[in-house]
């Protein structure tokens, strides 16, 4: 479902200074590094691969540390010369905004950068380039134990020796070794027959299994595998760049294949499914350790790098995407999708720290008096006979993919012009609360804010309930529920726009349920009648992806039926749309069909809801009894 090719650089366009929650926690000086350049200075042959590597990793963890408490450290990344990270901070410089009276210092050596810093550094975490898992372990070790992660290289221009053995350097001491002291492997696969999930099984038992590494904060991120020659796959895309909030957090890394019926492209000699057989134990130590808590998981299948056949496997993208969701739900965990394309993200330690207001609440949702206004009800109240349209304007199911795309978007001429629902998932205030504080303090009366998929973040709720299908584990509804409500409190949220069910069973009773409770506007979902009401809540089946205006326009008309006095109602989906493409969607469909009234999704489910009241149809409305005890798993 997320699958898509590199898309081209975003247009950044301008925003007017908007007023924010406050300015509390805001820094009185920021460190500034221009990280862009190492970029540009990284050759193709495999010591410039290393030389990038190894500075993109350093600063990302120092990142991590130096800004666990409060913002000290920014870096210029991602974006042509690190544009999309300098209009972010641009934007919260402007008069008003949190960063307003923040003095900026621009640092330009890493190692100076280190010394610098060297009070939040206990010492260093040293990995082995011949196991390429154990640069996510040394991740890992570094947000736990307060280390910086250096790929072992004695030689004399490397930045092993300049952090560590030169005389003139800040002399960092060893305290973890990801390899033996006379520098043989200290994975061999001799625990699973694989070195790399030796390495991960190693630090889910000392990290994960321990309490030390927070448990509910994991990222799915590319390990060093990219060193070995993958020069198709930019240096940006080691997505070295989003590690530093996961460390800020104290959080666990890992990179694995979901399929149980091969080997990895990066691990050919192991025994087919042992990449996956690992994550799951991975996953089930996460669970134990949280206590069957919600697990918060940055990053998506490196499909540009290995696991599909994109790149030699046999699965392709979108069911490797929904193996991985099928697994993850099982665990109660959901995606943070950083799926490629648009995935690289910096700077997510830092813009943690911006001050929240406790609730953002929606005005311009629609009343009864507006759908009376607007003609969609009549003198009794009824729904008026015509063809009913939303669009979920998606996928924002990445802090990612909102970082780099919402200037370009956000700021297009035409927003305003049309009905729009925008699908911006509530979880990711965790790394990203500045863009959905900024969409809420902008909106024009035709933007209105839904949950995107699948409530509170991406997983498929089928596989929250009994049976579950890869771990066996007890009901994670009651935590699923729990952080679902507390998200769209905050965000004033009442309709989920859109529920993957992928290749998991459909919503049991008791799921959808739970849904109503917590997104009593309606929802949306795949595997659901074509429109039903749970205890009073509209559920709609969602149509298709509209891939560009004209075909658009064309898919719309064809589903809805030309037959004069009829009321029927579809929901499609756009990925990544500017209005002005939905705005030059909708004034063709205008054209062609006149009879069908495009709607934004509060509006199309609240006359859903009434039209099923007072037309009940067979099947269409079910009472649910069941109920899911807050404390239960």
């Amino acid at each position: 479902m997320k699958l898509i090719r590199l898309l081209p650089a975003i247009l950044l366009l301008g925003f007017a200074p908007t007023a924010v929650a406050g300015t509390s926690g805001a820094p009185e000086v920021l460190d500034v590094f221009d990280a862009h350049r190492l970029l540009r200075s990284a050759g193709q042959d495999a010591d410039g691969r290393r030389q990038v590597w190894d500075q993109l990793h350093l600063l990302a963890s120092l990142q991590g540390l130096v800004n666990r408490d409060r913002p000290r450290l920014y870096v210029y990344l991602v974006g042509p010369e690190g544009r999309v990270d300098r209009y972010w901070l641009d934007r919260l410089r402007q008069k008003g905004q949190w960063l307003d009276s923040c003095r900026l210092n621009v640092r330009d050596d890493l190692p100076e950068l280190v010394a610098r810093y060297r009070s939040f550094v206990r010492g260093a975490v040293v990995w082995d380039e011949r196991v390429p898992a154990t640069a996510l372990v040394a991740s890992t070790a570094a947000g736990v134990e307060d280390l910086l992660p250096l790929r072992f290289d004695p030689r004399p221009d490397s930045l092993y020796h300049r952090l560590v053995e030169a005389k003139t350097g800040p002399r960092l001491e060893v305290k973890l070794r990801l390899l033996e002291a006379d520098g043989s492997p200290k994975f061999t696969g001799a625990r699973t027959g694989s070195a790399k999930c030796d390495a991960i099984l190693w630090a889910v038992d000392r990290y994960l299994k321990s309490g030390k590494s927070d448990p509910r904060c994991l990222g799915y991120y590319p390990d060093a595998w990219w060193l070995g020659g993958k020069t198709h796959v930019p240096p940006l895309n080691t997505l070295l760049s989003n590690h530093d909030d996961v460390i800020s957090r104290r959080g666990f890394f890992f990179d694995l294949g979901p399929w149980d019926d091969e080997s990895p492209d990066d691990d050919r000699g192991q025994p087919p499914g042992t990449d996956a057989k690992t994550l799951r134990t991975m996953l089930a130590a996460a669970c134990e350790s949280s206590r069957g808590g919600v697990i918060h998981i940055a990053g998506f299948t490196p499909w540009d790098q290995k696991y599909t056949s994109h790149t030699g496997g046999k699965h392709d993208g979108v069911p490797t995407e929904w193996r991985y969701a099928e697994i993850l739900s099982c665990y109660n965990a959901f995606m943070d999708a950083d799926a490629p394309g648009l995935h690289a993200m910096a700077n997510a330690s830092v813009y943690r720290h911006f001050p929240l207001a406790d609730r953002y609440p929606q005005t311009n949702r629609p009343t009864e008096a507006t759908l009376r206004a607007r003609g969609y009800l009549d003198g009794s109240g009824n729904v008026s006979p015509r063809n009913y349209v939303a669009i979920y304007v998606g996928d924002y199911d990445s802090a990612a993919w909102l970082y780099q795309r919402l200037p370009a978007i956000w700021d297009d001429p035409a927003r305003g012009q049309v009905p729009l629902g925008w699908a911006f998932n509530p979880a990711l205030a965790e790394r990203f609360p500045v863009g959905l504080a900024y969409t809420r303090a902008t909106a024009s009366p035709n933007d209105t804010f839904i949950a995107g998929d699948s409530g509170f973040g991406y997983l498929n709720p089928g596989y929250l309930v009994p049976p579950r299908k890869w771990s066996g584990l007890p009901s994670g509804l009651g935590a699923w529920e729990a952080v679902c409500r507390e998200g769209y409190r905050r965000w004033d949220l009442r309709v989920t726009g859109f529920v993957i069910d992928g290749n998991a069973p459909p919503m049991s009773a008791a799921v959808k349920a739970a849904y109503a409770r917590f997104s009593p506007g309606g929802v949306v979902a795949q595997k659901v009648p074509h429109a039903s009401l749970v205890d009073g809540v509209p559920f709609l089946r969602m149509n298709d992806d509209l891939a560009n205006p004209e075909e658009g326009a064309r898919v719309i008309a064809a589903r809805f039926s030309r037959k004069q006095g009829g009321t029927d109602f579809g929901i499609f989906r756009t990925i990544l749309w500017t209005p002005s493409a939905h705005k030059q969607m909708f004034d063709t469909l205008r054209r062609k069909r006149p009879d069908i009234e495009v709607v934004e999704p509060h509006t199309l489910l609240e006359l859903l809801r009434r039209h099923l009241q007072q037309h009940p149809q067979p099947g269409s409305v079910s009472t649910s009894n069941h109920s899911v005890p807050s404390g239960q798993l």
